[in-house]
């Protein structure tokens, strides 16, 4: 299933609950783009605009079809990583 799905998380270093999701990405070795709105200001832009919030971390799903969901809540994103 995951190789029918674009996963990026917009994230940045020093938050912890990024930290937890990163954690998870590499424990479970998912291929996750990883955004750091701190260091590209288009990539802050983009969450804005996509979810009307700065909050991170977040998570942006492409299907293969081209729809995108948006995942906000660490805990959230990670339990979904641990189902794909």
């Amino acid at each position: 299933m995951t190789g029918q799905l674009k996963l990026s998380l917009y994230e940045y270093p020093s938050c912890p609950f990024c930290g937890l999701v990163l954690r998870a990405i590499d424990a479970l070795g998912a291929d996750v783009e990883l955004r750091d709105v701190m260091a590209d200001s288009d990539y802050l832009r983009e969450l804005v605009e996509a979810t009307g919030r700065q909050t991170v971390p977040c998570l942006r799903i492409e299907s293969d079809t081209g729809e995108v969901e948006w995942m906000h809540e660490s805990r959230d994103i990670v339990a979904y990583l641990q189902t794909i």
